[in-house]
Order: C-alpha cells, then structure tokens, then sequence
C-alpha cells in the first residue's frame, strides 16, 4: 500500500497526472470543486487539509495497479528518493517510430492577400479560422504546406517520419533542425510572395518565425505503462535529455539519463497528460506528444493537427499585437479581424461542442493550458477594443 506522508498541491497534481484527468475530470472524481486543482496548480507547496488528504489517499487506492505504481515512482522522484519498480523490471530506453508535425507560424501582414487567393481552400478548424494551403518543397519532409489565414498569419508544416534507436536521439535531432528550418521558412514565404504577389509586396524579405511548436504520433514501440507515460514525458518536453548551452552544437548528455528517466518514473511538472482510455497524450509549453491505441474510438493525429494550425496561427496574430502595444503603438487591423473575430475564436476554441468526445475535450483543454493561448487573446482583444475606441 502507498502512503503519502504529507499531501501538498505537488503531491495532489502528480495524482492527477498519473490518472490522466483533465483539471475538471479531476475534481469531479474527487467530488470538489475545478477552483481547488486550478488552487493547486498555482500553490504546489500548499498543504492539504486532513479532509482533503483522506479524500486523495482514498482516490490513489482506487486508482489500477498501473496508476498506483507510476504514481509510487514519480512520488520517490519527486522527493529524490532511490527506489526499484516493484516486482517489474524497469522501463527501459528502446527503439521506436514517431511521426514528426513541425508548426511554424509567423505574422506576414497584408502581404499575405496574394498568397491567400491562389490557395487552395481548406477546412476551418476548432478556431473557425478561415485558411488556404500552399504546397512547397521540404528536403526530408513526407508532407510540407503552408497554411494562409486571411489574418496575415502564415504557419508552415512539416511531416517528418522517423526510426530512432532512443529518445534522445530524436531530441538532438529536433533541436539541431530548430536551427535552420525557421530561416528555411521565412525564404519559402519570401519566394511564394515574390511568385504570387507585387513588386512591393515581394521588395522586404519574411521574417522567420520566431520559434517551431512539434507533436509528435508516438507508433511502432514497445512501452507499456509506466513506461509509456514517461516515454510520451519525455517526447514533449525533450529539453532534459540534451545540453543545449551551445545551440549551434546541441548533444546528447549521454545514454545514462534516458535510462534513469524511465527508472525514476520521470514526468515535467508542468506537463499536462490526456487521454480517454483508447489514446494517451502529453501537452507542454514546446510540444505534444500522442499515443493512440488501435481502436476506431481513439482520437487521430489529424485533430490534433488541425487545433494545433489554428493555436499556432492565433499566437502568431496575438503576438503581434501585443508587441505592437509594447512597441507604444495602437495595434490596427482590418475590420473583419478586429476584436470581434479573435473574441468569436476565443469562444470556439474555450466552449465544448456537443459532438466532441471526452478525449477531444480534454485534449484540446490540456493543449490551450500549456500554450496559455486564452490569456493571450483577451489580452490582444482588449487591445484591439482600446485602440478604436
């Protein structure tokens, strides 16, 4: 039986964690209220009350032998004590297969209306966002296309298949390709502009985008468990298994480190993990990670992907308002992209439909938590409403 000597906020989330519950899926199973893990989430060293840790402890002992024991191991990491996986041998680093979607979003302006016009419509997604596809040409990419939102905004998206011996070798690769792709992008956008548009439009060069959002499918692997919670840890949030204090050489730390990380349970503490029982999944500030099960119920990548255009394209277009604020200027943008069109996205992407499944739902709360996109467009709304008042 796991005993839990002092439950805190910290103590709470890592239960939620290992349960792979949404903030509110949580506090239903708890019977408490979502203001209570929101509480938690902002106050980890916060001790429970006797009330509140009875109520946990009960939670952790109903949770399945697999929950309980990733939960034992995560808990002696948390508190950086050694302990052995009982009576299993540890998960351990291994070959896989992962799919690779690289997304990178830039802001372009009103140079963007001739780009938009020779595109090939595609489908609004959860954002509402109206976009067009341009394909262009990627040296490794299975799939490569832009993205054109009417907004100004261009996202650029690589498919990229792969066959990895550990997971740190795909984290070396990823952040050594983050050095040229964004350049990569920024001429791509350049050239479409020069072919497709003006003289005027095409005398300025694109800027590259400021940074490169990944998820990744995880596939062919050998995980299970508590292992395959820490493998997709490790898939979202690579940065702790490589030395990045020279960019322009990131490595390995060394094959010990992805060992000890699947020995100790690994997870990043502000990692939000979803799934629904036929799919399991992780969502961090620079990536998201995807393991569906095969069945027909579990969710596809491709949802995933069409969120991520839509979160990626209002990021873009949040930011630059807000740096136009910042630079002590009155942000202005056409009229039907004002403040009423990011509030109409805001609520699209925030407000639950009756047709989505409780893997969608939570899904796509865990990607807007980590991302902070909500904050951003209300921020950027009122930016908006300021300036043409």
């Amino acid at each position: 039986m796991i005993a839990v000597e002092q439950w805190t906020g910290e103590e709470a989330l890592l239960l939620r964690s290992v349960m792979r519950a949404s903030v509110r899926g949580f506090a239903d199973h708890l019977g408490i209220s979502p203001r209570t893990v929101s509480h938690w989430q902002r106050n980890r060293s916060s001790v429970c009350r006797p009330q509140m840790a009875q109520i946990l402890d009960t939670a952790l002992h109903q949770c399945t032998p697999e929950e309980q024991e990733a939960f034992r191991l995560r808990l002696a990491a948390l508190h950086g004590t050694a302990v052995a996986a009982a009576g299993v041998d540890a998960p351990q680093a291994t070959p896989c297969s992962v799919v690779s979607h690289k997304f990178l979003p830039a802001y372009v302006g009103e140079r963007i209306a001739p780009l938009y016009a020779v595109g090939t419509p595609a489908p609004c997604g959860p954002g509402g966002l109206e976009r067009r596809t341009l394909p262009v040409g990627h040296r490794s990419a299975q799939s490569s296309a832009v993205h054109v939102y009417g907004c100004g905004v261009a996202v650029v998206h690589l498919e990229e298949h792969h066959r990895v011996e550990s997971l740190t070798d795909l984290a070396v690769w990823r952040y050594r390709t983050y050095l040229r792709e964004p350049n990569w992008a920024g001429k791509q956008l350049t050239q479409l502009i020069k072919l497709h548009g003006t003289e005027e439009a095409a005398a300025h060069e694109v800027p590259a985008p400021q940074y490169v959002l990944s998820v990744y499918e995880l596939r062919e692997n050998s995980w299970a468990g508590a292992g395959l919670d820490t493998a997709l840890q490790l898939l979202a949030t690579p940065s702790v298994l490589v030395n990045r204090q020279d960019p322009e050489n990131v490595v390995s730390l060394g094959p010990g480190v992805e060992a000890a990380k699947f020995r100790e349970g690994w997870s990043h503490a502000e990692a939000v993990p979803f799934g629904g029982g036929v799919s399991q999944g992780v969502a961090g500030w620079s990536g998201v990670s995807y393991h569906p099960q095969p069945d027909e119920r579990a969710l596809t990548t491709s949802q995933i992907v069409a969120l991520e255009l839509d979160v990626q394209a209002l990021w873009a277009l949040s930011s630059h308002i807000l740096h136009t604020v910042e630079d002590g200027q009155d942000p202005v943008m056409p009229p039907e992209y004002g403040w009423r069109f990011l509030r109409s996205a805001y609520y699209r992407l925030t407000t639950a439909r009756p047709t989505e499944t409780a893997q969608h739902r939570v899904m796509r709360e865990a990607i807007l938590t980590t991302s902070e996109l909500p904050d951003r467009l209300r921020a950027a709304q009122d930016a908006l409403r300021d300036s043409t008042s």
